[in-house]
């Protein structure tokens, strides 16, 4: 029985894509594995029989030979970032050349993708909300950028960040995830505007709670404090602009909503074990917070 590890992710196309409501988004199956990552709503799919509600940051993965439908009406168009590949052969995959058969036709293939037993791989479902994990997000739409721009080693390099995304989803998906409907919404508003920092008081009137059960249930639905879970949002994203922008450091602190840079360096440091300066210029002096 293999191990969720044991996968070797193949990418052999992404695209984006805009349903419309189309003739082609009938019932039909895929030869290939597919994820689509859809960046609005309302609309609904259909997999095996069973209609889901899409909304923004949900994502659906489909097994090869999996009966889908996309239900989109024509006057709200979807968009979606879709992909298709292999995990268990990369030096013959299909997904290459996938291909499509479509109801009323017999809805099976001669030939599929590789499948192998592998428990954790199906444990993971047809449809996630990753609303309430921006990164995920983040870095699913860079893997299909980076499949689109890269001009050397595309290969390589797509099809490990795919290896490492479907392990973080795993893991993802084995965390506490806050299921009361006020704190998820605050922490999808927390996500968006880091730099806000607003007072505890603001955050328990917008879940329309009293401070003092505001804190209790943050606590019991996340795990930590409401000023720990902003605190430590805001350093990840620091540490994104660090990496990924040419913002000076005095910058990056006055975008996060620091009154200076003293203070900012102060909270990096203690998260991050060294200051954001040299956090930036060499990679072997950085801890993952």
């Amino acid at each position: 029985m293999n191990k969720l590890s044991a996968i070797t992710p193949y990418v052999g196309e992404t695209m984006t894509y805009q349903y419309d409501g189309s003739s082609n988004e009938n019932l039909r199956v895929c030869n290939v594995y597919a994820f689509h990552l859809f960046m609005g709503g309302p609309g609904e799919m259909e997999i095996d029989g069973r209609r889901y509600p899409i909304e923004r940051g949900t994502l659906i993965f489909l097994r090869p030979g999996q009966p889908h439908a996309f239900h989109i009406s024509p006057s709200n168009p979807l968009s979606s970032y879709n992909f298709y590949f292999d995990l268990w052969d990369n030096r013959s995959p299909m997904s290459d050349n996938h291909s499509f058969i479509y109801a009323p036709e017999p809805l099976s293939f001669e030939k599929k993708a590789l499948q192998a037993a592998c428990p954790e791989l199906d444990q993971l479902p047809s449809v996630f909300q990753l609303a309430a994990h921006p990164m995920l997000i983040d870095s699913l739409v860079m893997i299909a950028k980076t499949f689109n721009d890269a001009q050397f080693y595309r290969s390589e390099a797509v099809n490990s960040y795919l290896y490492a995304w479907i392990l973080s989803w795993y893991n993802a998906l084995h965390l506490h995830q806050p299921s009361d409907y006020r704190i998820v919404r605050l922490l999808e508003y927390l996500n968006a505007h880091p730099e806000r920092g607003e007072s505890i008081e603001d955050w328990a009137q917008m879940c329309g709670l009293k401070r003092t059960y505001f804190h209790e249930l943050f606590q019991r639905e996340t795990g930590v404090t409401p000023r720990t879970y902003h605190h430590n949002l805001v350093m990840r994203r620091a540490a994104g602009l660090l990496l990924e922008s040419e913002l000076s450091v005095t910058a990056i602190a006055e975008k996060l909503g620091y009154p200076s840079i003293h203070p900012f360096s102060r909270h990096f440091s203690a998260s991050y074990g060294v200051n954001p300066t040299q956090y930036r210029l060499n990679p072997r002096s950085r801890i993952r917070m």
